[in-house]
């Protein structure tokens, strides 16, 4: 039996495949996003591109919601000698410049879009001149990050490298 009159039906029909569709992530206004992004994430060395060089001890990387569309991303790098570097970064997905914080060794500022719920674009500056530009995908299941890691070497010539990450948390 159903308690909806029948102008209520028509409003939730929608509702209801947008919770399917969406996870169950509904709010009132616009939709609550539930990113994949969201949690953190570990390099996973053993598949490290050959063209890098020695690898990193450890990296992760940790995407929050900020709340109000802010999103906060944090970076941390530990070398083989046990320093760790901190990067994060403070943004809206909207492709404007948001400065670093932290360790700025290779990058001052960047830039994020989404053009996709599973993909996320991020420019990197350094003292105003492009560093590299790296996109992020998560995949359909959600437990592994794939970064592309594009720029220039020390001769001038383009590059792009996959680093991949398994979800954590």
């Amino acid at each position: 039996m159903s308690y909806l009159c029948p102008s209520l039906k028509v409003l939730f029909a929608p509702a209801a495949a947008a919770a399917l569709i969406f996870g169950g992530h509904v709010a009132a206004g616009p939709v609550a996003e539930r990113s994949p992004f969201f949690g953190e994430w570990e390099l996973d060395l053993t598949r490290m591109p050959a063209s890098y060089g020695p690898p990193p001890k450890r990296v992760t990387y940790s995407f929050e919601d900020l709340g109000a569309g802010k999103w906060r991303t944090r970076v941390d790098i530990a070398a083989p000698d046990g320093s760790v570097r901190h990067v994060a970064m403070e943004y809206r997905r909207d492709g404007r410049m948001v400065p670093a914080l932290g360790d700025t060794a290779d990058g001052d500022s960047g830039a994020l879009m989404s053009p996709a719920p599973n993909v996320l674009v991020l420019s990197i500056a350094k003292d105003k001149g492009l560093a590299s530009v790296r996109v992020y995908a998560v995949s359909p299941d959600g437990k592994e990050m794939t970064e592309s890691a594009a720029s220039v070497d020390s001769q001038g010539v383009p590059f792009v490298r996959n680093f991949h990450y398994r979800r954590i948390r």
